[in-house]
């Protein structure tokens, strides 16, 4: 231990084992003993000998580290009057506290963190075919590395026609694969639309309730929410025509409503269709489980019944494959699609291309449409198992997709509720929060049961009941 001249005390204390140079040792302490100010300008440090004899090393060892120190402008040396502290030094200004709220703070409890049970947009991931995947990557960025030019920004080729098949197969949607684009996701998908259609500082017909983040980023878009009340049969559209008839834009999810997973009646279907065409608007299908549909056969898309050509028909690979592929893509009307794909080009062109080319062979092969029934049968299981666990308490509970709705009373606060069941190691999300207006809000929390892994589903619900009795 050093004292400077003002009898502060200067830390060296080697570690001659895995931490590093002994040089970078002495000149980091002394470095930092110089910036904090416990060393001052004009204090003398210890001669080269003096200092090695303390510290147990050569005399060479403290001269590199002196010499360090120099290069940084941090010493001088004097000669005979030794090594003394620059007088001109320029310390660092200290930076003021700042916090940086994450992004979407209200919504996720954190980023890049290990998935919890009830967790919302988490696909099975244990099921995840995770060998069979690596190996077709691997094989991808071997063959592919240096024999492709430059990508079409719209996505590979191969990708999109096998997404157009599928579409064809599952959703009752006829398209050319040039009608669609390749995306990261349907938060990519749903930013390419509205910068396409350019409808700044105009009305939006948007669920409610609905998904929290197209509410935010049409808003952040400079568009005017207009909010549609939902009930048994999905979005009341002649409501909505009474709250607004010139909305230029509506965003639905027509298949399997979020988040209360009701699908959206023929009627209203045809309503929404014709209020599109009759009054030259468009509108966004967030088909988000696309056809995983847990109870009897999906619903075809509405794209599929869009004869005129005004349904923006929107899709993602992260909730039947994984989030982490980051992939997805959008349905352009044929009248649109030269415009998204001179936008995509220049503005947002696709993602990683060795991951679509080794979806595109995924897919290819059979493995995706067996991948879904895998996971519609697993989620079915799951959902089940965790129904009779909850079924003997005293909630009220409801299917909406891969997930259940606990109903709670009027005035609970779930919010609170869920803090507490996240500190208890589980992430239901708050049914209050898929509200535009607070006030008329339903109080709930959805449980997402895709990721209830076999011995985790008895102890989740435990800590479920003990969040809520504890916010009741």
């Amino acid at each position: 231990m050093l004292l400077s001249p003002q009898r502060q005390p200067i830390d060296i204390s080697l570690q001659r084992t895995n931490a590093g140079p002994l040089v970078e040792q002495i000149r980091g302490a002394l470095r930092s003993a110089i910036v904090d100010g416990r060393l001052q300008p004009g204090d003398r440090l210890p001669s080269w000998l003096d200092l090695a004899s303390q510290l147990g090393v050569a005399r060479g060892t403290v001269k590199s580290a002196y010499d360090k120190l120099a290069d940084e402008a941090l010493v001088v040396s004097a000669g005979a009057a030794g090594t003394r502290v620059a007088e001109a030094l320029a310390r660092p200004p200290q930076p003021p506290a700042i916090v940086i709220r994450r992004p979407l703070e209200g919504w996720t409890h954190g980023y890049d963190l290990r998935p919890l049970p009830f967790q919302m947009g988490v696909p099975a991931q244990d099921a995840f075919p995770a060998k069979q995947w690596s190996r077709l990557r691997t094989r991808i960025v071997r063959d592919h590395a240096l024999s492709v030019g430059q990508p079409d920004p719209r996505g590979a080729l191969r990708l999109r026609a096998k997404i157009a098949g599928y579409l064809a197969l599952t959703r009752g949607i006829r398209c050319l694969p040039d009608q669609i684009i390749v995306t990261s996701g349907y938060r990519n998908g749903l930013a390419l639309a509205i910068r396409t259609l350019g409808l700044r500082g105009q009305s939006v017909w948007m669920e409610e309730p609905g998904y929290p983040v197209t509410r935010k980023g049409l808003e952040l878009d400079g568009m005017v929410v207009i909010r549609a009340p939902v009930d048994s049969e999905g979005i009341d559209v002649n409501r909505a025509i009474e709250l607004c008839p010139d909305a230029a834009l509506a965003v639905v999810t027509p298949g399997q409503q979020a988040p209360t997973g009701v699908m959206l009646s023929s009627e209203r279907r045809r309503a929404l269709l014709d209020w599109a065409h009759a009054n030259g608007s468009w509108i966004i299908e967030d088909d988000y489980l696309s056809d995983l549909q847990l109870s009897g056969r999906a619903a075809p898309a509405l794209a599929a019944e869009d004869a005129q050509g005004r349904v923006i028909h929107i899709g993602s690979f992260g909730k039947t494959l994984s989030p982490s592929l980051g992939l997805g893509f959008l349905v352009a009307p044929l009248a649109l699609a030269e415009r998204f794909g001179e936008v995509t080009a220049c503005l947002q062109p696709a993602p990683d291309a060795a991951t679509q080319m080794a979806l595109a062979e995924f897919m290819g092969d059979g493995c995706y449409f067996r991948h879904l029934r895998q996971m519609k049968r697993l989620y079915g299981e799951r959902r089940e198992v965790l129904l009779a666990c909850l079924g003997s308490d005293a909630f009220a509970l409801r299917k909406s997709g891969v997930a259940l709705i606990v109903d709670l009373p009027d005035g609970a606060d779930d919010v609170a509720i869920a803090r507490h069941a996240l500190d208890l190691g589980v992430a239901p999300t708050p049914l209050s929060v898929w509200y535009g207006d607070p006030k008329a809000a339903s109080r709930g929390l959805l449980l997402n049961v895709t990721n209830l892994r076999s011995g985790v589903t008895a102890k989740a619900c435990d800590a479920l009941r003990t969040a809520i009795r504890a916010g009741l």
